[in-house]
């Protein structure tokens, strides 16, 4: 297997939850050393849930392969550990609550006048500025915040994404960031700061809907299993009750779907439907006439019209129909004595390992 990309480099992360860990796993993935310091009592995603073999869901998941240091950041010695450790380290990630790392003595700007070749990276709720940087943030708070609730489901009360969207974002951009950091400093030979907010993270998720809302008609509504700019673009319901999600695309598909899925050539330019826009216009109309055909026809029968049509289209499946899906890549990981199964990173390399290593106990570390 040939060397891994970030092999040599050392990474000590102060961090909790999600955001963090999520950034500092995948830069373990690579081959990085990753010493996650934790409080005493570690850190508090350990106590989530007890779902995998008694182990947090969230932990296992985000912290596989690195090592555990705990130390009580109260206490001079344990500052001082840190300090020994940040000076032998290439990258330092945070995710603390505002301002508590600077106020420990770790702010970013310090470390790297300290240590020029150091990276820092630094994950919080709002960012370095503006009247809400003070503000602790959960994905929840943000999801409400940066307005993700505002477009997602279905009209009624509001709703959650059901995963930690903005977490799991802020993770990305900060994994984007502190590669991009790296790379700068083969070229510059110097460290750099790189800063990322979960608020930052979901209001870019949001640019579509801004754009829209901004220079455009209007904000675009809940619409549930349908999009909002797109149609036919959502779920219809087959005869015997399983039901599927569509998408057209273009006109040459919109053309090929009248003609083979409706079998009937001559919907594709009914001046209610000819094109996008007044498909959108005309959406309940148009979801009445494919709802009609569907209605009369089977699951296996409607998804043999879209495959000769080539439309696109997708069951609507329920956590349980993932873990059985045949397109599910998976790793085996040790948890416990025990062999889970977790979902695999959504790219393949050719240094990645067969199994994923174990996420370290509390205090675990070389």
């Amino acid at each position: 297997m040939p060397a891994k990309p970030l092999e040599g480099i050392t990474v000590i992360a102060l961090e909790q939850a999600v955001a963090a860990p999520y950034c500092t796993s995948r830069l373990a993935d690579a081959g990085a050393r990753v010493v996650k310091i934790e409080r005493p009592e570690g850190d508090f995603a350990r106590g989530y849930d007890r779902a995998v073999f008694g182990e947090s869901s969230y932990f296992v998941w985000i912290n596989r392969g690195k090592e555990s240091v705990v130390l009580d950041l109260r206490q001079d010695e344990a500052k001082a550990r840190l300090h020994d450790l940040i000076a032998a380290a290439d990258v330092f990630v945070q995710n603390l609550a505002p301002g508590a790392a600077g106020r420990l003595g770790f702010g970013a700007q310090a470390l790297r006048a300290r240590h020029p070749r150091l990276i820092t990276c630094d994950i919080s709720g709002y960012g370095e500025a503006g009247p809400l940087q003070h503000l602790k943030a959960y994905d929840l708070l943000v999801q409400a915040e940066a307005g993700l609730v505002a477009v997602s489901g279905a009209p009624g009360p509001w709703g959650r994404i059901g995963v930690s969207i903005c977490d799991i974002t802020a993770g990305m951009n900060a994994l984007i960031g502190v590669q991009q950091a790296l790379m700068q400093r083969e070229r510059t030979g110097r460290g750099s700061g790189v800063q990322v907010s979960l608020f930052g993270s979901a209001a870019e998720l949001m640019a579509v809907p801004y754009l829209q809302a901004r220079y455009g008609a209007n904000a675009p509504e809940r619409v549930g299993l349908k999009h909002p700019s797109i149609a036919p673009y959502g779920s219809f319901t087959c005869s015997d009750g399983r039901e599927i999600v569509l998408s057209i695309q273009n006109e040459r598909e919109w053309s090929n779907f009248c003609a083979i899925v409706l079998g009937d050539a001559a919907i594709a330019s009914d001046p209610r439907f000819c094109d996008n826009a007044v498909r959108v216009r005309h959406r309940a109309e148009l979801e009445a006439v494919i709802q009609a055909v569907f209605g009369r026809l089977s699951h296996a029968e409607i998804a043999d019209r879209l495959t000769e049509a080539q439309t696109a289209f997708g069951a609507v499946n329920s956590v349980h129909d993932l873990i059985a899906h045949p397109q599910l890549r998976t790793k085996p990981m040790p948890v416990n004595g025990c062999v889970a199964e977790i979902p695999a990173p959504p790219y393949t390399v050719e240094w990645e390992d067969e199994a994923f290593p174990p996420a370290p106990g509390v205090g675990q570390g070389r």
